[in-house]
This record gives C-alpha cells, sequence and structure tokens, in this order.
C-alpha cells in the first residue's frame, strides 16, 4: 500500500506523531497526546487573550557552515501535463516550490531573512493540530529573499527535496540551507494535497483525506521539479506568475548533475523517482518506510544512501528489500538514540520548545528520541553533504567510509 501505517510509541497514527510534533517546531508548544499539566497551563489562554501565554521567544535553526550566504526565492508552479485531482477539466496540477542556493556575499545582507513557513501556512497548519498560538514565534531561515546568485563559473549542482506525508517544504531546513551554503541549487517541493502550502494569491492547501497523494505522486512531482530546472538552466522562468528571479538565477543550474533526498514517504519517492529518472545521478533516503504501490524495486545502479531510525533494515523488511536491489555505491547509516522524527528540523526546535515551557524530558524523547539535539544537527548538517559532494562533485569525502571518531554516534550497516 502507499500510505504506510505506522504506528507511533504513544500509539498515534504517524499523520498525527508528525503534525503534533511539527507544530512544536513552528510555535513551540505543540507536543504528542498526553501533556503535562504544566505544558497546559503554558499553552492554556490567559483572561482576555487570544492567543494565550506562550513564551515571547522567538525560537531559531542553527545556521549553515558553508562559506556563501544563503539565497532563497519561492516558485508557482503548474505541470500541464497533468490534471488536478480535486478541480474541474481544464485545471492542472499546480506546486509551490522554493529555489535555495549561495548567494553573493557583498549584496546578501541587504535582503530579508524568509521566514520557516509563510503565514498563511502556518496558520492553517496551528489550526489543523488544534493549537492557537502567535505565529510570530516561528523560526526565520538564514535564507535571504531573492538575493543575487553567488557565480563562480561552474553552474551549481541541483539537490531535489521531498518531504514526508502530511508536512511541508520547510520540514527539512537545516540540511537544505546547509547544501545551499555549499554551493548546491536545493530545490523543496510542497506536494499539494499532502502538505499546507500557500500559493501566491492567499489561497492555502492542506493536507486532504479524500484526496490520496502517494509516494508515486511526490516522485512524479519531483521529476515535473527536473523539468522546471531544466527550464531555469536555458534561461526561461517557470514561474506561473512570471515572478522577478533572483539575479543571476536563469541559467545558474546544472541540469546534468543532479540529487534527490527525501524523509519518511519522500524518501520512499526518491527511489521511485530514481528508478524512473536517469536525470537523478544520487539519491539519499532520511528514513523511508520504502511501502509504496508499486514498491521500489527496480535495480539501481547510482549511489544511493540510507539514513535510518524506525524504519531500519533490521526493522523494515521493505528497507531490506529496497537494500537487495542496490547494485552501485550502498550505505547505510544510523544515528543511535534517533527516532524517525529525529532527522529533520524538529532535531532542534521541539527541544527549544520544550525548554520554552518546562516540558518533561521524556516528552521530549518521545517526538525526537534521546540523540543529543546538537549532535543531531552536526550529523544532519555533515552527512548530507558528505554523500553529495562525493557523488556530485566527486570530491573525496572521507567521512562516508566508515565510523568516525568525530560522530560516535553513527553507525555503518553492511
Amino acid at each position: 500500500m502507499d500510505t504506510t501505517p505506522f504506528a507511533s510509541r504513544t500509539g498515534l497514527t504517524r499523520r498525527r506523531m508528525l503534525r503534533s510534533g511539527a507544530a512544536a517546531l513552528a510555535v513551540g508548544a505543540a507536543v504528542p497526546l498526553g501533556l503535562t499539566d504544566t505544558a497546559r497551563a503554558a499553552s492554556a489562554p490567559s483572561p482576555g487573550s487570544a492567543t494565550g501565554t506562550a513564551p515571547s521567544a522567538r525560537l531559531t535553526l542553527p545556521a549553515p557552515t558553508g562559506p556563501c550566504p544563503v539565497g532563497m526565492v519561492p516558485l508557482h508552479l503548474r505541470d500541464t501535463s497533468r490534471p488536478d485531482p480535486a478541480a474541474g477539466p481544464g485545471r492542472f496540477r499546480e506546486l509551490m516550490a522554493t529555489v535555495w542556493y549561495p548567494a553573493r556575499s557583498a549584496d546578501a545582507a541587504a535582503y530579508p531573512l524568509a521566514p520557516w513557513m509563510t503565514d498563511g501556512a502556518l496558520r492553517a497548519f496551528l489550526t489543523d493540530v488544534g493549537f492557537a498560538l502567535d505565529p510570530s514565534l516561528a523560526p526565520l531561515t538564514s535564507g535571504h529573499q531573492g538575493a543575487p546568485v553567488h557565480r563562480s563559473g561552474h553552474r551549481l549542482p541541483v539537490v531535489v527535496f521531498s518531504h514526508g506525508a502530511g508536512s511541508h517544504r520547510a520540514d527539512h531546513t537545516v540540511i537544505v540551507q546547509e547544501l545551499a551554503s555549499h554551493g548546491y541549487a536545493v530545490l523543496t517541493v510542497d506536494h499539494t494535497y499532502d502538505a499546507f502550502t500557500e500559493f501566491p494569491d492567499g489561497t492555502v492547501s492542506t493536507p486532504s483525506d479524500s484526496i490520496p497523494i502517494y509516494p508515486r505522486d511526490h516522485a512524479a512531482d519531483a521529476r515535473f521539479v527536473l523539468d522546471c530546472v531544466e527550464g531555469l538552466a536555458a534561461g526561461r522562468n517557470p514561474d506561473v506568475d512570471g515572478r522577478v528571479l533572483p539575479a543571476g538565477l536563469l541559467g545558474a543550474l546544472d541540469p546534468d548533475t543532479v540529487g534527490m533526498f527525501g524523509w519518511s514517504k519522500g524518501g520512499t519517492a526518491t527511489t521511485l523517482a530514481m528508478g524512473a529518472d536517469p536525470r537523478i545521478r544520487a539519491g539519499l533516503a532520511v528514513d523511508g518506510p520504502m511501502m509504496s504501490n508499486p514498491a521500489p524495486s527496480a535495480d539501481l545502479d547510482r549511489p544511493f544512501m540510507m539514513m535510518t531510525a524506525d524504519f531500519a533494515r533490521a526493522v523494515n523488511p521493505a528497507a531490506q528489500t529496497f537494500w537487495t536491489h542496490l547494485r552501485g555505491w550502498r550505505l547505510d547509516i544510523q544515528a543511535t538514540g534517533a527516532v524517525h522524527s529525529s532527522y529533520g528540523d524538529n532535531m532542534t526546535l521541539v527541544p527549544q520548545a520544550a525548554k520554552l515551557l518546562g516540558l518533561p524530558v521524556q516528552q521530549v524523547r518521545q517526538m525526537v528520541g534521546t540523540l543529543d539535539p546538537d549532535r543531531g544537527i552536526r550529523i544532519q548538517q555533515a552527512y548530507p553533504l558528505a554523500f553529495f559532494d562525493l557523488h556530485l562533485r566527486h570530491r573525496g569525502r572521507h567521512l562516508l567510509d566508515g565510523p568516525s571518531q568525530a560522530f560516535p554516534e553513527v553507525a555503518f550497516h553492511g
């Protein structure tokens, strides 16, 4: 089946667990069912207050470590080869995406930092999880909106990101902006009807139980995004509304040097997209269940890495079966103490929220595991970068050769 049934340790469905955990990212408050009295008191509205007594401190994301500042620009895309599953004849699938890229150092600071999510999408997200807090607590990213692209004489290698079920394209911003700061163009996409997304006209789309979106649909979205990459590389603006693009973006991307990664459902989609599209030269699945219809069963002779937790091969037969179809370079690593939601922005934002609200340690561990948050972030910054550097840029990255003293938490599974 396509939407993998998954029960968390707290008895929540995977979708509910993701939503409640991600709301904690957005506002520093929502946690899985079974809130403590302290947390309820901290989040309960005070008399005459619409937003309650939430902490006033904005949550933060760690800065990327690369030499370049980061730029970003959202894109409104329309795939005229696929009908919109919820609209009438003549309506086509529409997506929101973001291009993240290395920005020109001399100019980046003059451009404002982008929010983690747009206001409309964030408010819909909070309404969906039933938590009313001030959206201004959401973090800012390191991405300067519309900043000119840093051009070094070479086109930028490209990485496409696919999010998990019922999530949004911002949920792995830590990894995305890390790659961009090291010279990659990263395209993140909201999978409409499986995401919280806001279009330029203010229309907000939320995950729909009546419009099933499967891993194969995520994969089709990713392949369409690659078509848009080719257009950008050729000097064509794919934005439906004719948005003015950052200086230097047209012609900056390298459509012949492409990788893809995804978390959870997006990890499964990465395998399907690679199996169908030879343009994707390297793939990374971040705790992908590898369960879908059709299952990712095609042999792949291109490099593939798995970062696992709850869906490790030892406990997930689908992942083990997929592993046997990898005929090229392959690697399976696992961070000790990580759970499904450890990989992503949850790793840093949930612990921050817990400190602000006085939530118990056990509550945090249910959401993001026992891995130290700072170490978890460094792992997410280091290993995807090393993988794409090795296989898209052919830069020696000995970090992937085997266990590292710098990252003793990371186990290699042969």
